[in-house]
């Protein structure tokens, strides 16, 4: 296999599936959140920053894989990285919530601090907490975060493919 040059243009095939099922993957965090009232934990927004992060430096990994390749490959590595983070936070709270490990102690939900001592005793009652050690959704045995270990790991290996990878050569 040949070195890659700076010129070498970076492949589109795994970027471009790096990004898709990244924001697909958001996009179902945020659905699952908005549209079917799932409150996320403390960990949960936690796990959303490498998508934040990483979205962009794939989509800039993807324009400029042609014009600027050596930039490109930088961006789809750092996007690459950031979703190992992404995967290593979702592996972190999938195996807490199975009792692998002890999650972290202060996970749970709440509102800011109340400015009206009467208000005090509702604001608690609307309170819900949420723990980051019980899911509260599994499909296939995986709950959010575990899928989101799946869907951050398939991201990173794709991201980084798009990184280190030679296009193939046309015929």
């Amino acid at each position: 296999m040949a070195a890659l040059s700076p010129r070498t243009p970076v492949p589109v095939l795994p970027l471009a599936a790096a990004f898709a099922v990244g924001l697909a993957a958001i996009a179902a965090a945020w659905g699952f959140q908005l549209i079917g009232g799932y409150v996320p934990c403390k960990l949960c927004y936690q796990q959303r920053i490498p998508y934040y992060v990483g979205l962009p430096l794939l989509l800039v990994a993807f324009l400029l894989r042609r014009r600027a390749p050596a930039l490109a490959r930088v961006a789809a590595g750092l996007g690459g990285l950031a979703f190992l983070v992404g995967a290593a936070l979702g592996g972190y709270q999938a195996g807490a919530e199975w009792g692998f490990w002890p999650g972290p102690s202060d996970c749970g939900g709440g509102t800011g601090p109340t400015t009206n001592a009467g208000d005090l005793l509702s604001q608690m009652r609307a309170t819900r907490l949420v723990s980051c050690t019980e899911a509260s959704w599994r499909l296939l045995g995986l709950s959010f975060a575990g899928w989101n270990m799946v869907a951050s790991g398939f991201v990173a290996v794709a991201a980084l493919a798009g990184a280190v990878v030679k296009p193939a050569e046309r015929a």
